[in-house]
């Protein structure tokens, strides 16, 4: 009886075993049925929760190219390193093989992963170098990831860097063109689906949200040849003759269009340490001056369009000075009788506020308004200033002989670029522009065609053997412009005697003019110091090359048939 009770006993206990796991399986998979054809849903939420990430897609900035298509600001793909904090903080032994391959120490990076750990994206280091965004890769550290970014680079370094500006680490534009543009240069991220495993690396790209849109390319003006070429020579003339700065910019006459600007002293874009505002600011638009003697021409325009002066008028500039409103006008020396073009020619203060004091008391103020001083240029350049150009109802008689000869009002270069681009216009002033211009705005009339032509004539004169800028003459081409040479400011009132402000303005070829270029040098300290010494040479040696560069044809057939005899002869030019 026992044997038999036992076997019904192991028996009874096999089936309940198997019983058992035959209810168990069952329930399993009616679990797992549930699971993925009811709860299905909930689940693969759950699961991308966990595993699938939204991540950004970078855009790639757009550049700036010249107007002959050559970049002058370009985006260059580089990789960031980042991390999920919880995991990296967990492996120290990865974190201090990370830590070696960035060049960085282990409580650096812990530094910047504490605090952080419910957070799943870090920065640990910013456009890393091939190399390094390589090494970082093969360590295959959990929770590490590198990021595709992009980092601007300029080509042109410090020839262009103040007209230019830079972008942030995040590619966003911080001054100069960067920042004015910055609307049309900064690309739209996009987005993406992705698929990572329990180390937080990428395993596979899930789906696109939002597609990147690259930003767009601008199109300057800037011709890269010329711009060279004024940065070279401004900054030769700065080292040479000991100035604190200086600005210059070339226009063309035609179309209004900036095709060089340059400031000294000048940094690199492409390091950080040359980002100091000091090295970054665009003299040409920010800094304003009072004019000095390139004003005359201007006042010089004005008589004429009164019609109460003409060239052949003559004023007795005798003694050498002129009492003003109990002030005192004063030449450099007892010039006598001159006529209009030879107060130009001699650079009369005399002989300039005698012509504006015969005027009616606007006349002089009218032109001024007409050319667009005292107001911004509208170039929308980032500290782009007004300079300064009171009311004539607040000037006395003395103030209205000094602002015929550049005191009084203050200007920018660009200001007194785009007044003599009036001048080589016939009258026509036409708005500047940093953008290539397909189509030139018809601009608008602020002098006769005579009154232009007339004084046109005249600043020749000026760089001809008698004149006061010799040094501006350019081989084979006809040259107009005027010197200028300003006391600077004293910072308690009144000016510095033995401080000054050296200009040249002045426009080729002279018989139809191309391009105009005014140069200011700020406090040159050497031997020389005038205008036609310091600021006139810089204008020649610009617009030789521009001229040239330009296909521009020669308007001096004298010089040039000189030239070419030279040549013939095999003589060196």
């Amino acid at each position: 009886m026992s044997r038999s009770k036992h076997r019904i006993t192991s028996t009874w206990r096999r089936r309940l075993v198997l019983g058992l796991f035959t209810l168990s399986a069952l329930t399993l998979l009616a679990r797992a049925g549930y699971l993925q054809l009811i709860d299905r849903d909930f689940l693969q939420t759950q699961g991308e929760a966990r595993h699938i990430r939204s991540v950004q897609v970078s855009a790639n900035r757009g550049m700036l190219l010249d107007r002959n298509g050559e970049a002058l600001a370009v985006s260059a793909p580089v990789d960031s390193v980042w991390a999920e904090p919880m995991i990296l903080l967990a492996d120290p032994v990865g974190l201090a093989r990370l830590a070696g391959a960035l060049g960085a120490s282990v409580p650096e990076l812990e530094r910047r992963l504490r605090g952080r750990e419910d957070r799943q994206f870090v920065y640990l280091k910013r456009h890393v170098s091939p190399k390094v965004a390589y090494a970082v890769k093969l360590l295959g550290v959990p929770g590490v990831n590198l990021r595709r970014e992009y980092h601007r680079y300029y080509p042109t370094a410090e020839v262009a860097g103040q007209l230019l500006g830079y972008t942030n680490i995040d590619d966003e534009g911080q001054e100069g063109l960067e920042l004015a543009y910055d609307d049309w240069l900064r690309g739209r991220p996009g987005a993406k689906r992705v698929l990572r495993d329990r180390f937080g690396r990428t395993i596979k790209d899930v789906a696109s949200i939002r597609v990147p849109q690259p930003g767009r390319d601008v199109l300057l003006s800037i011709d890269r040849r010329i711009q060279y070429l004024a940065y070279r020579h401004l900054k030769a003339a700065v080292i040479q003759h000991k100035a604190r700065s200086a600005a210059a910019v070339v226009l063309d006459v035609r179309t209004g269009e900036i095709l060089a600007m340059v400031s000294q002293p000048a940094g690199n874009p492409n390091r950080g340490s040359d980002r100091r505002a000091a090295l970054q600011r665009n003299r040409v638009v920010t800094d304003v001056f009072e004019p000095g003697s390139t004003f005359k021409p201007l006042a010089v325009a004005a008589a004429l369009e009164s019609g109460r002066v003409t060239s052949q008028s003559q004023i007795d500039t005798s003694p050498g000075e002129l009492r003003v409103g109990g002030q005192t006008v004063r030449d450099v020396r007892d010039f006598g009788v001159l006529d209009v073009p030879g107060v130009l020619r001699k650079s009369s203060n005399v002989g300039v506020s005698k012509l504006v004091l015969a005027l009616p008391d606007d006349a002089l103020w009218s032109l001024y308004d007409r050319l667009g001083f005292g107001v911004s240029v509208g170039l929308g350049f980032p500290g782009e200033a007004p300079g300064h150009l009171s009311h004539y109802s607040e000037w006395n008689r003395f103030e209205r002989a000094t602002h015929a000869f550049g005191y009084g009002v203050s200007v920018s270069v660009l200001h007194l670029a785009r007044a003599y681009a009036a001048l080589a216009a016939d009258g026509v002033m036409y708005p500047v522009s940093l953008l290539r211009v397909e189509h030139p705005d018809p601009g608008k009339r602020v002098l006769s065609a005579g009154t232009a032509r007339a004084v046109r004539s005249m600043l020749e004169a000026v760089v001809g053997p008698d004149g006061t800028a010799q040094r501006a003459q350019v081989a084979a081409y006809r040259v107009a412009g005027k010197t200028g040479t300003s006391r600077k400011n004293a910072r308690g009132g009144g000016y510095e005697d033995d401080r000054f402000l050296a200009m040249f303005a002045g426009m080729a070829p002279a018989s139809n003019p191309r391009l105009v270029m005014a140069v200011m040098i700020d406090d040159p300290r050497g031997e020389e110091y005038y205008g036609g010494q310091v600021a006139a040479p810089v204008f020649s040696q610009v617009m030789s090359g521009a001229l040239r560069l330009m296909n521009v044809p020669p308007d001096d057939l004298p010089k040039t048939q000189d030239l070419l005899r030279v040549a013939g002869r095999g003589e060196a030019l």
